[in-house]
């Protein structure tokens, strides 16, 4: 019989085209993945692989067998969320990915109360940037911002929140001594994978001297904060946040809707539906200040 286990080592090699990658992607070391990759290729009497400077290619044997071995992963994979979608408990793992902004700046005080609420449920928040798998059970529910609703995968459930709103900001320090007349350069502060958005008009104040650059947004709430210039913010992290103001002149932009997307049988677990119900209600609550209405102009 074959070792499913072997079976995933193999096409995390198909797929990341290296023993690196896959070892990077399963959290393993380089050897536990050659030794998986010899086990199935013993059982199976054929060579999986063939080793280039570029990297790892399926041989034609390989070519046959990741054709199946992606048949029984999506086996695997139905096989839990049926299983999993009877599971009526409220204890066991519940897992919930977002993007940092929304855990940090609006959504975190609601985890925490649905905690207290349901002690024997284990949250586990995955706060990346990296879009993870509903599919492939890697979280149990998804918190997206999502610009055009047809990118939106079939196969996941959804439920419609607000939409959310950004604009441009700067310490309302810095406007002040703007205002009276200081003329110190004023920098774009961008994150370095993004840039100035087409639709940041800079209004008012004009931006002089190079950008400045982060990689993420925590550094860039904390630059704009600093007085350095002016950045792009979602309305529900800018018009919270005392030590900032909107530029003046400048407009909204729409980021997308909020959406809670769920999969399949997952979906109907009571542990699920208790949560986006509770977050569902939430929502309603937030739309004013993701539409950047709950602020006084300045």
């Amino acid at each position: 019989m074959i070792d499913w286990d072997n079976v995933r080592y193999f096409l995390a090699v198909a797929r990341g085209g290296s023993v690196r990658a896959a070892a990077g992607h399963l959290g393993v070391n380089h050897a536990t993945v050659l030794r998986r990759i010899a086990q199935l290729e013993e059982r199976l009497g054929a060579q999986m692989f063939e080793k280039l400077p570029s990297g790892y290619r399926l041989t034609a044997a390989g070519e046959e067998v990741v054709e199946l071995a992606n048949q029984m992963e999506a086996s695997s994979h139905q096989l839990e969320t049926r299983v999993f979608g009877r599971d009526q408990s409220v204890r066991g793992l519940l897992r919930v990915t977002l993007a940092p902004p929304l855990a940090t700046h609006l959504l975190m005080p609601d985890f925490a109360d649905f905690a207290r609420l349901h002690p024997d449920i284990e949250m586990d928040i995955l706060s990346s940037g990296e879009l993870a798998n509903l599919t492939n059970r890697e979280a149990d529910i998804a918190i997206r911002v999502v610009y055009d609703r047809k990118t939106l995968p079939l196969n996941l459930h959804g439920l419609k929140g607000p939409e959310v709103f950004g604009a441009v900001y700067m310490s309302r320090d810095r406007l002040a001594a703007w205002r009276a007349g200081e003329r110190d350069p004023i920098r774009w502060i961008v994150i370095s994978i993004h840039g100035v958005p087409d639709w940041a008009g800079e209004g008012e104040v004009r931006t002089s001297g190079v950008p400045f650059r982060t990689t993420d947004a925590e550094a860039q709430l904390a630059a704009v904060r600093q007085g350095l210039g002016i950045t792009t913010l979602p309305c529900f992290v800018g018009d919270a946040d005392p030590m900032l103001v909107r530029v003046p002149g400048t407009e909204l932009h729409l980021y997308g809707t909020l959406w809670l997307l769920t999969q399949g049988e997952t979906r109907k677990t009571k542990r699920v539906r208790l949560f986006t119900e509770f977050v569902s209600r939430r929502f309603a609550a937030y739309a004013p200040l993701l539409a950047g209405l709950s602020v006084t102009r300045d």
